[in-house]
């Protein structure tokens, strides 16, 4: 529930703050007050689009904060989760400022957020129904969502969504495996010729580096045999400072040096060791040259073979690696020309199930909302009378939709008729702001217990009513609160008698600027409120007639 608005330099209002309790809360003040513009600020929390002409002469920002406790929230956690809110206690604070340059910012909970991540919060906090809007039920999905809930067809949604899930991702998988089989079927030359030509020449992974490798040596055979054998002349004995005759001389005057002095012993094993490396060595180069290939056909035939793989790899490339992916990528496409078809039959098959499977569901959903919708359409009108349409009619319109969703197959109209002799209309086109508030409030009092928004506010929801017509529609607002927190913006001392929390609007010049201030009504003041409302609060018969109307709306609660 909301638990407190705090304005700051929004139009009239130059610092408010509005405590907010359980149950009916009203808030009431002259015409022109404020009132309104404090909706509005909610409003403005919920997503609603704002303007710079807002901010108040002479402030550089306008600041509307919201604190709501969500603990009783059904699924609030985990869309605050998605959306990155952390929740501290549950409990969320939102905050937003609109600068007087045009720029807007927004909090939750301390962290920077978007405006569109404050409205998704906002949509499972707040149902606010203005003076010339109602936020939710004039959305079709709204309506028939509320139906659902009121017809307990949960169980049947979730069968459509389900249905409705699975044929759809069966259709398009059909229509991906359709397409491919028609691009592998224009392309199926192309592809057999890819494969034909990359196996006929049977590239083997790496073969295009060691070809190079030997090109090269074939290439230059006179060189290397001729630096071969200089590096055997430079290593073994037979040449003047040959490395193995110098490594001979060093161990004869390494074993003079020993027997002088006995600590230069372990340079014998490095020295024993360097003559092995040596000679190794130059057996590696004998043989080195050796084997060096001399044959200038083989040279030839490496460069064919290059020539061969270098095609392929212009056309496949650019290493024989993707060639060989090509190849297999190509295989695997002709592949599915064989297994398209079987596997198009198996697709149909599932995917005409599913169909099956969703078309009952959709009509089993069907026909739980029309049952539903009768005996919705029957309570909503029954309260009608009550809160001043004795001639209001209600009903629920269920026809075919054009398209089936995962919503179901339906389209749900909320329809009125208010006065003898008018059409039914849909009641997305009612004129009137107070009769659209009253309907809406006898919807409200039949969901209460099935929608799960945890505050509704009306604002204006007394147009054009008075009298006894006022207490029923206090009576109304009393038995949302029951299941609710409820905020209404009344100018009707009957429903303000009601409430189990009062607060007031007044405005006052500060500064040459009008400003609006709010207060918390109880005991005398809220008398005094109530005298006001009446007419006059300084007329003591009015202020005891309010006093009676306190005490009478207490009783009408007590039973």
């Amino acid at each position: 529930m909301l638990t407190e608005l705090r304005v700051r330099d929004l139009a009239v209002i130059a610092d408010v703050t509005l405590p907010l309790q359980p149950g009916l809360n009203v808030l009431t003040g002259e015409t022109g007050a404020g009132k309104s513009m404090l909706v509005d600020a909610l409003a403005l929390l919920l997503g609603e689009r704002a303007s710079d002409d807002l901010v108040r002469p002479g402030a550089v920002r306008a600041v509307v904060e919201a604190a709501f406790d969500v603990g009783d929230v059904a699924g609030f956690a985990a869309v605050a989760d998605e959306l990155g809110v952390e929740l501290e206690d549950d409990r969320v604070i939102v905050r937003r400022e609109i600068n007087a340059e045009g720029r807007n910012r927004a909090w939750a909970n301390g962290s920077p957020t978007t405006v569109s991540a404050l409205a998704a919060l906002g949509r499972m906090l707040v149902d606010l129904h203005g003076q010339h809007e109602a936020q939710s039920l004039l959305k079709p999905a709204e309506q028939r969502d509320l139906l659902d809930a009121f017809g307990d067809a949960g169980r049947e949604r979730g069968r459509v969504e389900a249905a409705f899930e699975t044929a759809a991702r069966l259709r398009e998988e059909e229509a991906e495996l359709v397409a491919r089989r028609d691009d592998v079927q224009r392309r199926a030359d192309y592809l057999r010729h890819v494969v034909q030509e990359i196996e006929r020449a049977k590239p083997r992974p790496g073969e295009d580096e060691t070809l190079a490798i030997e090109a090269k040596r074939l290439g230059n055979v006179e060189e290397l045999t001729h630096l071969a054998e200089r590096l055997v002349q430079l290593l073994e004995s037979g040449e003047e400072g040959a490395a193995l005759e110098a490594l001979g001389g060093a161990s004869r005057t390494l074993a003079q040096l020993e027997r002088i002095d006995g600590s230069v012993a372990p340079w014998r094993e490095l020295l024993d060791a360097a003559y092995a490396n040596v000679e190794e060595l130059a057996l590696a180069i004998r043989e080195y040259a050796a084997d060096i290939d001399t044959d200038p056909a083989r040279l030839a035939e490496v460069e064919r073979r290059r020539d061969a793989l270098y095609r392929l790899t212009q056309k496949y490339g650019p290493t024989i690696d993707d060639v060989l992916h090509s190849h297999d990528e190509a295989a695997r496409e002709l592949d599915l020309l064989d297994t398209a078809d079987h596997d198009l039959g198996a697709l149909s098959e599932r995917r005409a199930a599913a169909e099956r499977e969703l078309e009952e569901a959709v009509r089993t959903l069907g026909a739980r909302r029309r049952k539903a919708a009768t005996r919705l359409a029957k309570e909503v009108e029954r309260l009608l009378p009550g809160l001043g349409m004795p001639d209001g009619k209600f009903a629920v319109t269920v026809d075919p939709a054009p398209a089936v969703t995962a919503s179901g197959g339906d389209r749900v109209t909320y329809v009125v008729r208010l006065n003898p002799g008018l059409d039914a209309r849909p009641l997305a086109q009612v004129a009137s702001g107070g009769e659209l508030s009253r309907i809406m409030l006898a919807l409200k009092v039949v969901l209460a217990g099935h929608d799960a928004i945890a505050t509704v506010v009306f604002d204006e929801v007394d147009q054009g009513i008075g009298g006894e017509v006022a207490l029923q529609v206090a009576d109304a607002l009393g038995r949302v609160a029951e299941a609710r927190q409820v905020l209404v913006i009344t100018h009707l001392p009957q429903i303000a008698a009601r409430a189990s929390h009062h607060l007031s609007v007044a405005k006052r010049p500060k500064g040459g600027v009008a400003t609006a201030d709010v207060e918390v009504r109880s005991g005398e003041d809220r008398v005094l409120e109530i005298a006001r409302m009446l007419g006059d609060a300084a007329d003591p018969v009015v202020v005891q007639h309010a006093g009676e109307l306190l005490r009478r709306q207490n009783l009408r609660v007590a039973k």
